[in-house]
């Protein structure tokens, strides 16, 4: 089973993976985690430089491009080895930050985005991705009190609204692949929403 998460900035994400993949674990089921971009050699350094502050004159093509080359890597290396070995797989962000950062905070060619996404995944969709809603200045608010800025958080308030209104259509798009959980109730919360969430999947997939 493959799970993504995926949200605005500050809205804790990778905070709450560690946790799940414990609570999974201990269930027994066998469950690897894994980030975008990173999650391989080639991936992570390719994250260092879209994440670097000095390359703030990087292009919005350039950005999408090098999501992609990313992405392509840990879904040949990582992710489709590991649910062909019937492992879960939890991702912290897949292709639909693209559509939204990329697709609708850059307001590039939606169907461009969504050609080049499937050509980096070969088609590999998520069988369940939740999204951690919040406000957005609630959630940029909390990436500057962990120190944790990096390029694209310090795009405008205005993008990064565009973002979160990119994730909400998409939801409204598909809903059978994606559940919302409000990310502004306290930590506990969301990690036992974000826990009965997808044990309830994995029921229904059973």
């Amino acid at each position: 089973m493959f799970i993504t998460l995926e949200g605005p900035e500050g809205s804790g994400k990778t905070s709450h993976i560690p946790h799940l993949v414990e609570f999974l674990r201990e269930k027994g089921y066998t469950v690897f985690p894994t980030r975008e971009p990173g999650g391989t050699s080639i991936s992570e350094q390719i994250r260092d430089v879209l994440h670097d502050m000095k390359n703030a004159e990087m292009h919005p093509r350039t950005e999408t491009l090098l999501y992609q080359a990313a992405r392509a890597q840990i879904v040949e290396q990582v992710i489709q080895p590991r649910l062909a070995d019937g492992e879960i797989v939890i991702s912290d962000r897949y292709y639909d930050s693209t559509i939204a950062y990329q697709g609708y905070g850059h307001q590039q060619d939606l169907d461009e985005i969504r050609a080049l996404v499937k050509y980096a995944t070969g088609g590999l969709t998520p069988d369940l991705t939740i999204l951690l809603d919040l406000d957005v200045e609630v959630g940029l608010g909390r990436k500057k009190k962990d120190n944790e800025w990096n390029r694209l958080d310090a795009y405008t308030v205005q993008f990064h609204r565009r973002v979160r209104a990119g994730y909400l259509e998409m939801v409204n798009a598909e809903p059978k692949r994606w559940v919302v959980v409000n990310s502004e109730q306290a930590w506990e919360s969301v990690q036992a929403e974000l826990r009965k969430v997808i044990l309830a999947r994995m029921k229904d997939e059973g």
